[in-house]
């Protein structure tokens, strides 16, 4: 990720990846200068791609929502906002912010085919080995002509030189082991499987306002804004719409 306030909850018993690091910063979830302030920055981008809802049952479904972070960005929205997640720390925080939680694995979401009008997956699929089966997962869960957001970090030498080498040992890096770069995404595969699963997607490269870096340092700003640029090769995100913008049917669940 981007590099983050080092935080004194930092573990380095843990194996790379390893879901537990996120228990261990549960209480950290909504501080805007803690161990996940960076993901606060990347909820308010994704936020900015997620049109208003198109009626009152609209449902967004956050896969590892984590603490809920987008919830401050789309609740004016007017979706019933649904997160999903392995941790029952982060769905508990999540659940103070006003998302309805759901326990379960972004590889086999307990939620209805043709639930969502929108899915959104950010910082998902650098997290687990089989990124093919979470496209599909957020293809399933969405509707004809649904909306798919989504961030992650790419298979590069230079996601892995600048995010982990060095990012992880320099005053303000990520969490030790936060990530492992065996699972940074293949982009041509990624879009290949989108387009199997009846996605239309498109990446760019996101990047942190280096201005409102220097101002969120200082204390003059609670959020970095992320830009966007030519360049996927460190950070990216991903727009698109799943083939089809048939109406969903009325009274369709979420699941149960």
């Amino acid at each position: 990720m981007i590099p983050l306030p080092r935080t004194d909850l930092s573990r380095t018993d843990l194996s790379r990846n390893d879901p537990a690091q996120y228990d261990e910063l549960a209480d950290q979830w909504w501080e805007g200068n803690g161990g996940f302030a960076a993901l606060h920055w990347l909820a308010a981008s994704r936020a900015e791609h997620v049109p208003p809802a198109a009626g009152p049952d609209a449902v967004l479904v956050d896969l590892a929502c984590g603490g809920g972070l987008m919830a401050p960005h789309v609740a004016r929205l007017g979706y019933r906002h649904v997160g999903v997640d392995l941790g029952l720390a982060g769905l508990r925080v999540a659940r103070e912010h006003g998302v309805a939680p759901v326990r379960g694995s972004v590889l086999a979401v307990p939620l209805a085919d043709g639930c969502a009008d929108v899915v959104v997956a950010g910082e998902v699929l650098e997290h687990v080995a089989d990124h093919d089966r979470v496209v599909a997962e957020c293809a399933r869960l969405l509707r004809p002509g649904g909306t798919l957001v989504i961030d992650a970090l790419p298979d590069t030498r230079l996601a892995e030189l600048l995010l982990v080498r060095i990012g992880e040992h320099v005053p303000g890096g990520p969490p030790p082991g936060i990530h492992d770069p065996a699972l940074f995404v293949d982009r041509e595969r990624l879009l290949a499987t989108a387009d199997r699963c009846g996605l239309d997607l498109r990446l760019v490269g996101l990047r942190p306002s280096v201005r409102d870096w220097l101002a969120w340092r200082r204390g003059r700003r609670a959020v970095v804004r992320m830009k966007q640029v030519r360049s996927t090769a460190v950070v990216f995100a991903g727009y698109g719409v799943k083939r089809g913008g048939r109406k969903p049917a009325p009274g369709r669940t979420v699941g149960s």
